[in-house]
């Protein structure tokens, strides 16, 4: 069996050659007769790989010093429930609702304090980005909470919110190192890896060091605590390990291939191949409004269940696998995260126009 390309929303494709590399060093992580599965957390070894991932991390990035960056478990839907913990001092959070995930953390916050749904799409299936540039902020919110990239619904925050002076709080799941950031921007940057950096698992989030005190709310669990985490280095109890050692993989990968300006420009240049298809098709059509579409996630949809059914099997059957849109949306997604070459873009592409005439 061959490699298939795989669009799947996460866990999803992984670079080839980093594969090849976990695969080599699965008996014997260099030299050290073991595989990373096997070893300590608490070694010299294990140490040097948290250490060189969290340092190319920073790198690619460009993370200023005053940011902690923790290796979490629980992936994000946990960090939900931890930011109004760690964050909710006035008991208030103002939140923008752009997606199922981003509702789901709204939900969450709730029962920690008072959550403001200050701005939200859902009137058009989540379809579009609001207008955020005056937003109702409330005086004493805590943080404003946005998603910045909404992998079922296929949108993205191409400007960030006007938070006017409040911290900003973004889930960045499906966008994580898809193209550069300003991490001063945010007073807290996080994203589950599993659709754009590692295997399923973990969670990194990346923390203004002011946001990591002692003053949490009462009953906040010590393994959700952020100083806990950050003053143990993610090492308070047994990480991800496994997790962090791919991860740490793939930051190396993405050095090599010439950091996020280069993975920005590939991105966009994929994305347009798929996009440019779907404009102009006259069975396929787009379900996001064009300035808002993503780079990551592109659900498009034929308007006809069983013709959708269809393109998904014979998709399947020619390789092209996981494209079943999310069952709110309907239709299709293909999820092209970093690690999708051109070539399945390409392979996507040629499939649907040939798919079009034989069921025009």
């Amino acid at each position: 069996m061959s490699r298939v390309y795989n669009f799947s929303a996460g866990p999803a494709v992984l670079p080839e050659e980093v594969l090849k590399e976990v695969a080599e060093e699965m008996m014997d992580y260099q030299g050290t007769g073991m595989s990373v599965m096997e070893m300590s957390h608490r070694s010299a070894d294990f140490q040097k790989i948290i250490d060189e991932a969290e340092q190319d991390l920073r790198d690619l990035m460009k993370i200023p010093d005053n940011y902690k960056v923790l290796f979490l478990q629980g992936g994000a839907s946990q960090q939900f429930a931890a930011i109004p913990m760690n964050l909710m001092k006035n008991k208030v959070a103002d939140y923008i609702v752009t997606g199922q995930w981003a509702k789901k953390a709204y939900q969450e916050a709730q029962k920690y304090g008072k959550a403001n749904k200050i701005a939200s799409s859902e009137d058009k299936t989540f379809s579009y980005i609001p207008d955020c540039s005056d937003l109702p902020i409330s005086p004493d919110a805590d943080y404003v909470y946005i998603c910045e990239n909404n992998t079922i619904y296929g949108t993205k925050f191409k400007e960030l919110p006007n938070t006017k002076g409040k911290t900003l709080v973004a889930d960045v799941s499906s966008c994580f190192l898809s193209e550069p950031v300003d991490v001063s921007k945010y007073g807290i940057i996080y994203g589950g890896v599993q659709k754009n950096i590692g295997p399923a698992g973990m969670v990194i989030s990346i923390i203004r060091e002011d946001l990591i005190t002692d003053d949490v709310l009462e009953g906040t669990p010590t393994m959700l605590k952020f100083k806990t985490q950050a003053d143990a280095g993610s090492l308070y109890n047994t990480p991800n390990c496994y997790c962090i050692y791919v991860c740490g993989k793939v930051f190396k990968w993405l050095k090599k291939m010439g950091g996020l300006e280069e993975m920005k420009r590939r991105n966009e240049e994929k994305a347009k191949i798929l996009y440019d298809y779907l404009d102009q098709s006259k069975l396929f059509k787009g379900t996001v409004v064009a300035k808002d579409r993503s780079l990551m996630n592109v659900p498009f949809v034929t308007g006809d269940k069983d013709m959708d059914a269809k393109f998904v099997k014979e998709a399947k059957e020619a390789g092209l696998v996981n494209l079943k849109g999310h069952r709110t949306v309907g239709g299709m997604r293909a999820s092209i995260y970093n690690a999708m070459p051109k070539e399945g873009v390409e392979a996507l592409v040629a499939f649907m126009k040939k798919f079009e005439e034989e069921n025009a």
